[in-house]
């Protein structure tokens, strides 16, 4: 979170600098009580200034007084996703995070910014030419294509940073060069970028073998030119709960026939159904994998996300999907751009 501090106050502090702390948070007042290196002592709310001044203490009195001993808290690199999302639940705003080593604050969750820390790295694939975008993307790589004067991969990289991600890896190829200029002057906060740099295509999966270490044991692939409000974490909670090597995200996609349908038996109608809407599943661009399901992808080759779906239901892998009902907008064509542009002024990212 930026300006993390303004939650720090240290423990040679009163009661009054406290309350001034907790008034300019507003909403967010909750303030954590540290020593001299930044070693969580406790927690003040207003609640805990009201009984303290009802009880009989002043305000010249040290916050170490009234601290709460044992506020909740989380550690960095350890974070156990189900007790985070059952703090949440409970309806906890704030939750200091502490080193991993030296049990002192680094940084603070607030969860009306930052909904999860999930533990996985991601592959954003950017590097087709987008042809069917064509004259926009002549000179301006897809991804870079702005709806409502931002860059389509921009909102997705927003919608990685409110669900923790802070590892990105990001495939280019055409106009490569575009998409790290915009990346390294946009300074994103709280997430790390790489690149992939492709000699040749190498299709929606393949340059993932361009990595030589991942540092997480889940990866997520998704296509730079989606524009969605899926919710990550349901979507990695529901992988790892079913013990899946790869889970691939569907979208339901609808069909209205106006026709009454018939089923038939040796040539009699058995049943007839009034002009039915028929609902398939289609493939919705975002993959998590485990990392180890990599070495199912060839070396310095072509291959899709379909390809590695095969390689892994040939050889006995679980390969699960997960629907997701909410807002998707593939951006590939003009008259989806047209609909995203519409689209943002009533849909909740």
């Amino acid at each position: 979170m930026k300006d993390f501090k303004k939650h720090l106050i240290s423990n040679d502090k009163s009661i009054s600098d406290a309350l001034l702390m907790l008034n300019s948070l507003k909403q967010d007042a909750i303030i954590f009580v540290t020593n001299a290196n930044f070693e969580l002592l406790g927690s003040i709310t207003d609640g805990d200034i009201r009984r303290a001044l009802i009880q009989g203490y002043k305000l010249e009195t040290l916050v170490t007084e009234i601290i709460q001993p044992n506020p909740k808290y989380i550690v960095s690199g350890k974070v156990d996703l189900k007790s985070l999302v059952q703090l949440r639940n409970s309806n906890y705003k704030i939750i200091p995070i502490l080193d991993i080593e030296e049990k002192k604050i680094i940084d603070v969750l607030n969860f009306r910014f930052q909904h999860s820390i999930l533990p996985i790295e991601v592959i954003i694939m950017a590097g087709g030419k987008g042809t069917r975008l064509l004259p926009l993307t002549e000179h301006i790589p897809k991804p870079l294509v702005k709806i409502q004067n931002k860059a389509i991969i921009e909102y997705q990289i927003d919608r990685l940073t409110h669900f923790g991600i802070n590892d990105c890896w990001i495939s280019v190829n055409h106009l490569s060069e575009k998409i790290v200029d915009f990346i390294e002057e946009k300074k994103f906060e709280k997430i790390s970028f790489s690149f992939l740099k492709e000699s040749k295509p190498m299709g929606t999966i393949g340059s993932l073998n361009l990595i030589n270490h991942f540092k997480k044991d889940t990866i997520l692939i998704c296509n730079s030119d989606i524009l969605t409000n899926l919710d990550i974490e349901s979507f990695y909670i529901d992988f790892i709960d079913s013990g899946a090597d790869m889970s691939v995200l569907s979208i339901p996609y609808k069909i209205e026939i106006p026709y009454a349908i018939m089923e038939s038996e040796n040539g009699f109608v058995s049943s007839l159904d009034e002009k039915p809407t028929m609902t398939y599943f289609s493939n919705g661009g975002f993959y998590l994998i485990k990392t180890q399901m990599t070495k199912f992808i060839p070396k310095d080759s072509f291959f899709n996300a379909t390809d590695l779906i095969e390689a892994l239901i040939s050889c006995g892998k679980k390969v699960r999907t997960y629907t997701h009902y909410g807002y998707w907008n593939d951006i590939g064509k003009h008259e989806d751009l047209i609909r995203a542009q519409s689209d943002l002024n009533n849909i909740e990212f």
